[in-house]
């Protein structure tokens, strides 16, 4: 599965996904730091990739769009980067089954 992953989480959240077997780029490493969510949302359309985010915005605009990408929307507060990964990592199988079932907002909490 492929996977953009936003400002918000670190970048070590998409190295923890490529090493899990994933495609996977963190906003930084694809261009500017102030990619808009509309062109993050874009790209996301055009590489087939999901999105993970800590931004709630994303969650809305599934609503007021056609076409939309699969949203893995992190609702944990400010947290270091191993303990963020250590949380992640068990969910990321049932995060790949319910976009593979076209979920397109995965909330975890």
């Amino acid at each position: 599965m492929r996977f953009l992953v936003d400002a918000q989480p670190p970048p070590a959240l998409a190295q923890y996904l490529r090493d899990h077997g994933h495609e996977a780029e963190h906003v930084h490493d694809i261009g500017p730091h102030n990619v808009s969510d509309r062109e993050l949302w874009r790209l996301a359309l055009d590489r087939d990739a999901v999105i993970v985010t800590k931004d709630e915005d994303f969650s809305l605009m599934l609503g007021m769009r056609g076409e939309a990408p699969a949203i893995v929307w992190v609702r944990i507060g400010n947290t270091r980067s191993a303990a963020l990964l250590s949380w992640f990592g068990p969910l990321l199988e049932h995060i790949v089954e319910l976009v593979d079932s076209g979920q397109k907002l995965i909330e975890l909490r």
